[in-house]
C-alpha cells in the first residue's frame, strides 16, 4: 500500500487509533508502537510524537473529529487546495512548539520537563473546540461561546479522564500559569499557532506572499523579565510575519466570496432554526438537530452537551445541505443550493458605509421577483461590515531586545513605516445581493 502525505511513516489503518487509545488512567497509557511515533507532514516533513500521553491524546475521538473539520472553512469555494483541517494545524503547531522549546532551553531559558508537556499539550488542543467550519459557524451553533472557551471545556473533560494530566497545560492555555512566556507562547501575537496556520495555509491556498519563514522566527525568541521577545536581528522577520498576515487576511481569510459563502451557512443555519421553531420539520443528523433544536450558552456546557458537540463536525452540515436543498421552504431550499452549487449572491465591498437607496433597490426587486416578505426577502439582500487589525499594540505586543538590552515594542523599533499602518484597525462594508439570474 503506497503511502501518502497524510500517512504515518508505516502505514496502518487510521482507524485504528481509535481503539489503541481508550479512555484509561496514566498507569495504563501504552507505550506506542515504534512506527506510530511520527508523521509525515507536508510542510515539515517528520513530526514526532513526544510522549505516551500526546499519543493518547492524538487517538482520543474529541481530537480525532478535528480530521472532520476543515482549517479555513469554506475557502475551497476559492482555493480549492484549502481542503486541509484543524488536525493536520494542531500536529504543525505542536511541532513548532517542541522546536521553540528546545531553542529557549539552548538560551538558557528554565522550562521544566512538566511545563514542556504542558505547552505541548496546551498547542495541541488549543483548536479542540472549533465546531463545523472552523470560525465559519462559531457563534451560530451556540450562543456567545468561543471555540477557545469549548476548547477549555474538552481540557478540563479530558483532566479528569487522564487523572489530572493536562492540569500544567490547563493553567498554561488559560492564562493562570506563574510563567507569562508560556501562555505567549501558546496564545499571543506571535504564538505557535499563528506561525503554523499562515505557513501551513498559504501552502494549501498556493497564496506564497502569506509564506513564512517559521524556523527564523523561533530561533530570535528569547524571555526577558519573564516575557516572550524577539531578539533585534529577528525584527525583519516580525515585519515579514506582519505584512503576510494582513494580506492573508484581507486576500485569504476575508476574501469576499469566502464571506459571503459563510454568510450564506449562516443564514441556512438560521432559517432551519427558524422553521423547526415554527413548527416545520427539517431532516438532518440526530447531532445537528439537538443544536436546532436548543439553544446553547456557555452555562449550558455540561458532560451531556460537550459529548454531543464532540460528535458534530463538517459532514453534518453537508449532509444536511444535501437534503434541505429540496426542501419545500423557497429560502432554505435556495440557500442550499446557492452553496452547494457555487452560485452565490453578489457582493460588494468597499472602503466606507454602503449606499442604502441601492441596496433598497435590490431587495425591494428581488422580494417582487419572488412574492416574498421582508423577513424572506432579507436571508438574500444584507450589509454588514467586516474589521481586522493586523498589529494590536495594545494587547500582548510583540517587543524586540534591542542590543542595548531594552525593548522596544516592533512597530517603534522597525523602519518600516507600513507597520505603524498595521497597528490601525481597517473597517470595510459590504452588501450581498442576488444575481440577476436567480
Amino acid at each position: 500500500m503506497p503511502t501518502s502525505i497524510y500517512s504515518f511513516v508505516r502505514v496502518v489503518p487510521i482507524h485504528s487509533l481509535l481503539y489503541l487509545c481508550p479512555l484509561i488512567d496514566n498507569a495504563s497509557i501504552l507505550t506506542p508502537s515504534r512506527k506510530l511515533e511520527i508523521f509525515n507532514d507536508p510542510i515539515y516533513g517528520f513530526i514526532s510524537i513526544p510522549n505516551p500521553l500526546v499519543y493518547e491524546l492524538i487517538g482520543h475521538p474529541y481530537f480525532q473529529r478535528l480530521r472532520r473539520i476543515s482549517q479555513m472553512g469554506l475557502s475551497y469555494l476559492v482555493f480549492p487546495g484549502a481542503h486541509h483541517t484543524r488536525f493536520h494545524h494542531a500536529l504543525g503547531s505542536m511541532h513548532l512548539m517542541q522546536q521553540a522549546v528546545q531553542l529557549l532551553r539552548f538560551k538558557g531559558v528554565e522550562i521544566s520537563k512538566e511545563e514542556e508537556d504542558g505547552l505541548l499539550i496546551a498547542i495541541l488542543l488549543h483548536d479542540i473546540g472549533h465546531g463545523p467550519f472552523s470560525h465559519a459557524m462559531e457563534h451560530s451553533i451556540v450562543q456567545g461561546v468561543t471555540h477557545e472557551a469549548i476548547s477549555l471545556f474538552f481540557m478540563e473533560a479530558l483532566n479528569r479522564q487522564f487523572n489530572g494530566s493536562l492540569t500544567t497545560a490547563i493553567a498554561i492555555f488559560s492564562g493562570k500559569h506563574p510563567k507569562a512566556f508560556l501562555n505567549q507562547l501558546v496564545s499571543s501575537q506571535l504564538d505557535m499557532d499563528r506561525m503554523d496556520y499562515l505557513k501551513r495555509d498559504s501552502f494549501y491556498t498556493g497564496v506564497a506572499e502569506g509564506n513564512i519563514n517559521s524556523e527564523r522566527l523561533i530561533t530570535m525568541l528569547n524571555v526577558v523579565d519573564g516575557e516572550l521577545v524577539v531578539e533585534e536581528k529577528g525584527i525583519y522577520s516580525v515585519e515579514k510575519f506582519l505584512m503576510a498576515r494582513r494580506f492573508m487576511y484581507w486576500q485569504v481569510y476575508l476574501h469576499k466570496t469566502s464571506l459571503v459563502a459563510e454568510q450564506l451557512l449562516i443564514r441556512t443555519f438560521k432559517r432551519a432554526k427558524e422553521l423547526l421553531v415554527s413548527g416545520v420539520d427539517v431532516g438532518c443528523s440526530d447531532t445537528l438537530l439537538y443544536f436546532l433544536e436548543h439553544t446553547v450558552s456557555k452555562t449550558d456546557f455540561d458532560q451531556e452537551v460537550l459529548e454531543r458537540f464532540s460528535r458534530l463536525d463538517d459532514i453534518d452540515i453537508v449532509g444536511a445541505l444535501k437534503r434541505w436543498r429540496n426542501h419545500p421552504d423557497f429560502v432554505l431550499s435556495r440557500l442550499c443550493t446557492m452553496l452547494l452549487d457555487r452560485k452565490l449572491l453578489n457582493i460588494t465591498l468597499k472602503n466606507r458605509p454602503i449606499d442604502e437607496t441601492k441596496l433598497a433597490r435590490y431587495f425591494e426587486t428581488f422580494k417582487k421577483q419572488h412574492g416574498l416578505g421582508d423577513a424572506e426577502t432579507a436571508y438574500f439582500v444584507f450589509s454588514d461590515r467586516i474589521e481586522n487589525t493586523a498589529y494590536d499594540r495594545n494587547h500582548q505586543n510583540i517587543n524586540i531586545l534591542k542590543g542595548n538590552g531594552k525593548l522596544v515594542d516592533v512597530a517603534k523599533a522597525s523602519d518600516h513605516l507600513n507597520l505603524k499602518t498595521l497597528s490601525k484597525t481597517v473597517t470595510k462594508y459590504y452588501m450581498c445581493y442576488p444575481k440577476e439570474d436567480t
